[in-house]
């Protein structure tokens, strides 16, 4: 699941919040957020700002 998760946010090309990410993948909101958490103490995703998330 996480690389569905970066591969949207691959496409998006831009920072996008979990939100989004949840209705491109059709998945919870909530179930983003925690692959998204997980990809950011990995270090492949980073938050340029409040919210925001993109490839790191």
């Amino acid at each position: 699941m996480e690389e569905k998760v970066l591969s949207a946010m691959k496409q998006a090309a831009k920072p996008v919040r979990p939100g989004e990410i949840a209705k491109t993948l059709d998945l919870e909101s909530k179930e983003v957020s925690r692959i998204i958490k997980s990809l950011k103490e990995k270090g492949r995703v980073i938050s340029p700002k409040r919210c925001y998330y993109s490839l790191s």
